[in-house]
């Protein structure tokens, strides 16, 4: 195998990208500012990297599975950032959830330097990562899909091809993003009503997850919020980010979102509550007067 591939950013998805890739063969270079986690995954097959910068001297292609926009441009063009020893021709993978414009301009602004880009933002959870069955939402130059798509394909289970430049990438995550946030949003509202009227909590979690009003989001994190497990795999903070970009999407053109616009509030709620750094179900702790399943309960 001839492609060389990097992955930078090892936290719950990065990692298990991380883990698919070096599952399908490829001897995987990685970094985190977390050194530990760069040793750890070294430990069991894998190059641990100093820097980006020294990470990208190897790679043909660069994985990059950071929080937000400003993650992404300290990888770049920070000290030690990767632009700089990249490859001519070598393909940028951004995996983060991002203002789709700001995407376009990164678009530009590797080319510049010769070096091609994917918008490539990511769902699917740690699980699907690991697994490499999560989704990709991409959009690229020809070229660029040309130069990563066996990494592509070795990382996700489905890989979208929505544009042949950035941002439509960018922008159908955002609009997932939009239907993530206010489905916990709506699923923590229903728990948190069934806590009021005295339901028993696991009973209605059995009923809701096996009639018409079920979701994804209500069936996975409402188990969270019945183990009265909040160790953030998605955290509160990162929808007060997502569903904020799904905002400022919809304001430039003067597009109405009044859900997004609710659940948003709710997210800001609980993390100036102090739950911004817990899992994201912990929006369910807003809710006044009710009192939530505690460790042990559904046992």
């Amino acid at each position: 195998m001839t492609t060389v591939a990097g992955v930078i950013g090892l936290g719950a998805m990065g990692h298990g990208v991380a883990q698919s890739l070096r599952r399908a063969g490829y001897t995987v270079h990685v970094h985190d500012v977390r050194s530990e986690a760069t040793q750890a995954f070294a430990r069991d097959g894998g190059v641990a990297c100093a820097s980006p910068a020294e990470l990208a001297l190897a790679c043909d292609v660069v994985v990059s599975v950071v929080v937000n926009a400003q993650q992404t441009e300290q990888v770049l063009f920070g000290a030690h950032g990767c632009a700089a020893t990249m490859k001519p021709g070598s393909v940028f993978v951004m995996c983060s959830t991002v203002d789709p414009n700001w995407s376009v301009a990164l678009e530009q602004r590797l080319a510049d330097q010769g070096l091609l880009y994917l918008d490539a933002p990511i769902s699917g959870g740690a699980a699907k990562a690991a697994s490499g069955e999560m989704t990709m939402m991409t959009a690229g130059t020809p070229a660029a899909y040309a130069k990563a798509e066996p990494v592509l394909q070795a990382m996700a289970g489905k890989v979208y091809k929505l544009g042949d430049s950035a941002g439509a990438g960018s922008k159908v995550k955002i609009i997932n993003q939009l239907l993530a946030g206010v489905h916990i949003a709506a699923a923590a509202e229903a728990m948190a009503l069934g806590l009021r009227e005295g339901v028993d909590p696991a009973a209605l979690y059995e009923v809701i997850t096996h009639s018409a009003g079920n979701s994804w989001m209500f069936e996975n994190r409402m188990a969270h919020v019945l183990a009265a497990d909040y160790t953030p795999l998605s955290a509160v903070d990162i929808f007060v980010k997502d569903l904020g970009l799904v905002l400022d999407m919809a304001r430039a053109s003067k597009f109405p979102l009044p859900l997004s616009s609710t659940a948003h509030q709710m997210f800001m709620q609980a993390s100036t509550s102090g739950h911004g750094r817990e899992d994201d179900s912990a929006v369910i702790k807003i809710f006044p007067g009710i009192d939530l399943p505690q460790a042990g309960s559904a046992d």
